[in-house]
């Protein structure tokens, strides 16, 4: 009889960190340049500008990641301090609710009640029941805030740093355009490509639908820039 071996994500947030860094990092700053490229023809101008944009975004990028870190932990905390309170004061009420979810998965009367009677004898194991399948909450990695700021942070400058790096290699800022294009583009084939790979979507359409939104983002900057160019 053949094993059967089951393969599950293991890292979930990590890969959510550096969606959210690297598709704003090369979305961003290359739109950035694009549009700089459409009104000033100084190559260094549009690195300064690119740079500083890298910088600010990448510290507000990761700023935001840890504070939805943080706000997931204190949530947690909360509840879980507000289930402890409840089964103190109101603990028939609480075993009524476990009989409840029990139900639901198809557990019978008597079982469910069998079953919470002995899960009542461990308030820890009570309570972390309680957390999952009746508020669908799991307990967050304390660290994770401070690990999410950083990979977001970091992915972002990664991403920005590649629509910006033909700009430091080709003076003439039409060329450097062209490359940056050809580039970015295929960076966010790659991207969008392992990024749906990574989360169970068609790869294809993942490819094409992140290189989509960054071509449109570059093209309206580029144009509104070149639209609005001081003669």
């Amino acid at each position: 009889m053949a094993h059967h071996h089951e393969e599950h994500f293991k890292s979930p947030d990590f890969v959510k960190d550096i969606v959210i860094g690297m598709a704003d990092g090369l979305t961003v700053p290359f739109a950035l340049a694009a549009g700089l490229s459409g009104a000033v023809d100084s190559g260094t101008i549009i690195i300064t500008a690119g740079m500083a944009e890298i910088a600010a975004g990448s510290i507000a990028m990761g700023l935001g990641g840890y504070l939805a870190g943080r706000t997931e932990v204190d949530h947690y905390d909360s509840e879980l301090a507000r289930e402890y309170a409840e089964i103190e004061k109101f603990p028939e009420d609480e075993k009524d609710e476990v009989i409840e979810v029990l139900q639901e998965f198809g557990v019978t009367a008597k079982s469910s009640r069998d079953i919470v009677e002995e899960m009542a004898k461990d308030k820890d194991k009570w309570v972390t029941f309680m957390m999952r399948f009746e508020l669908g909450l799991e307990k967050p990695d304390a660290k994770r805030a401070t690990k999410s700021a950083f990979n977001i942070g970091a992915a972002y400058i990664v991403g920005g740093l590649v629509p910006l790096a033909p700009y430091f290699f080709d003076k003439n800022t039409h060329e450097a355009l062209l490359i940056s294009v050809g580039v970015t583009l295929s960076a966010l084939v790659i991207f969008g490509f392992l990024k749906a790979k990574a989360i169970g979507q068609p790869p294809l359409m993942g490819a094409v639908k992140t290189a989509v939104i960054g071509a449109l983002a570059a093209g309206a900057a580029y144009g509104l820039a070149h639209l609005f160019q001081i003669k």
